[in-house]
């Protein structure tokens, strides 16, 4: 990784998880001597989102139980450790599964200056893009969403919901239509405060894939991000979504595992 990479790096380490802002209404970020951590109801993303880089294996079984304990004390039967793969000690992993936890798929931090990326939307005939306004456009969302990933939407339904009734000017959410019918969708979390801005969804429905409606809804976006001064996209990218991202001008910074711990 080269020195830009590197500072990139630690503006996110810094700026996007040692001081992270609540992702969402009703949602509380809680910062103690190790971690940082995001807490809210069962139905909203409960995660540690930063460890102290001079975490020490002799204190780390430790702090990975008091989050357990912290979280069990909620009555939460369900929290995520968002680990990268630079975080300390480098046996974190190890330590995670060995405490009960489970790990998901890695994705790979993308970032990209917004300067730097096309805002030109280029889509295919008969498809048109739009913004989400109402409760009515995320039943839309969530239909192309479990369509795309074949996967439930209920919990992202409720935070999307909330987003929208609380806090607009921190949320985009977009639909690419053909006719009445959703063939993907993807939203954009803005962070007032720093330079970032998050892609996250973008999922299209099979018959649409490798026509260009991905890269249209990322131009769609960077476009919004541009106009509202925010300097950086980043995205936890898919194998699938990666290739795409970095021939757009993403550059990966680190990679990211989700280590998901659920009360049995």
């Amino acid at each position: 990784m080269n020195r830009d990479h590197e500072a990139l790096l630690a503006l996110f380490d810094r700026e996007m998880r040692e001081h992270a802002r609540p992702d969402g209404p009703g949602v509380r970020v809680e910062r103690t001597g190790d971690v940082v951590r995001q807490v809210g109801t069962a139905d909203d993303w409960n995660a540690v989102v930063w460890s102290d880089p001079d975490l020490d294996p002799a204190r780390a079984d430790a702090v990975i139980a008091a989050q357990v304990a912290h979280y069990a004390a909620l009555g939460h039967g369900e929290f995520e450790w968002k680990l990268y793969a630079h975080d300390r000690p480098a046996d974190l992993a190890h330590r995670l599964l060995a405490a009960g936890f489970e790990a998901e798929e890695p994705e790979t931090l993308l970032v990209a200056p917004v300067a730097d990326l096309s805002t030109a939307v280029e889509l295919p005939d008969g498809v048109r893009l739009r913004t989400v306004s109402d409760a009515q456009d995320v039943e839309l969302m969530a239909r192309a969403h479990e369509r795309a990933f074949g996967s439930d939407w209920s919990r992202l339904r409720h935070q999307v919901l909330a987003r929208l009734a609380e806090d607009p000017d921190g949320f985009v959410g977009v639909l690419a239509m053909v006719g009445d019918e959703p063939v993907s969708a993807a939203r954009m979390e803005l962070y007032p405060g720093t330079g970032f801005a998050g892609l996250w969804g973008g999922g299209t429905v099979e018959a649409w894939r490798g026509k260009g409606v991905y890269r249209a809804l990322v131009a769609f976006r960077a476009r919004i991000a541009a106009e509202r001064g925010y300097r950086y996209l980043q995205v936890d990218a898919s194998d699938m979504s990666s290739p795409i991202l970095r021939r757009l001008g993403f550059v990966a910074l680190s990679t990211t595992t989700p280590y998901v711990y659920r009360s049995h």
